[in-house]
């Protein structure tokens, strides 16, 4: 094994109860990294120490894809990254081999993955505008407040300074009580300038 270098597995298990051992039941490994962390976790101590161990020459052994990267741009990129530096990465599960050599066959692969990542972006934006739009047809989506106008902002100071109580004119106003407290405060400035000009 010396001659052709390590084989190293990685092993990401979302929560305690899951069984890390059957993921790579039966594969010849020398060194084995395992994580405890979510799919979307972004720390992931093992991995970081798996990938700062790994040499060229070394293959990198995962059950899946999914086990390895958080999302398909983050896959493109890691096996970029690790081929680049002589690092190949097996995965069990979808038989394929990544070796950094210009196979047709991974140079597709990583080609459809970037096109499913950017498929994945846009269905994703998709969604939110749907999502909106859905919400505006319903009269509930607020979206960002608009500002209110200097009439609506003079008859805000003035109830204010007349005592009416903050919170209510806030829910009146439809603006946050921080908001209101921005606009209290930004009063003498405003009033200062325009008394000058």
């Amino acid at each position: 094994m010396s001659g052709k270098g390590q084989r190293i597995g990685y092993v990401r298990v979302s929560t305690i109860d899951q069984n890390a051992e059957r993921q790579l039941e039966g594969v010849q490994l020398d060194r084995l990294f395992t994580d405890h962390a979510s799919g979307k976790d972004t720390e992931r101590p093992h991995l970081k120490a798996l990938l700062a161990y790994a040499r060229k020459g070394d293959t990198i052994v995962v059950h899946s894809m999914d086990r390895l990267a958080r999302n398909v741009d983050d896959l493109r990129r890691m096996v970029q990254e690790q081929t680049r530096r002589g690092v190949r990465l097996q995965f069990i599960k979808e038989n394929l081999l990544f070796t950094g050599e210009d196979s047709p066959m991974a140079n597709l692969m990583l080609t459809v993955l970037g096109a499913v990542g950017q498929f994945e972006r846009e269905l994703i934006r998709e969604r939110q505008r749907e999502g909106i739009a859905l919400a505006k047809q319903r009269g509930v989506y607020r979206g960002r407040k608009r500002a209110l106008s200097p009439e609506r902002i003079a008859e805000l100071r003035a109830r204010a300074h007349a005592g009416e109580k903050k919170a209510r004119l806030a829910r009146e106003f439809g603006i946050s009580r921080e908001t209101l407290y921005q606009y209290l405060r930004a009063a003498p400035a405003t009033e200062a300038a325009c008394s000058t000009s």
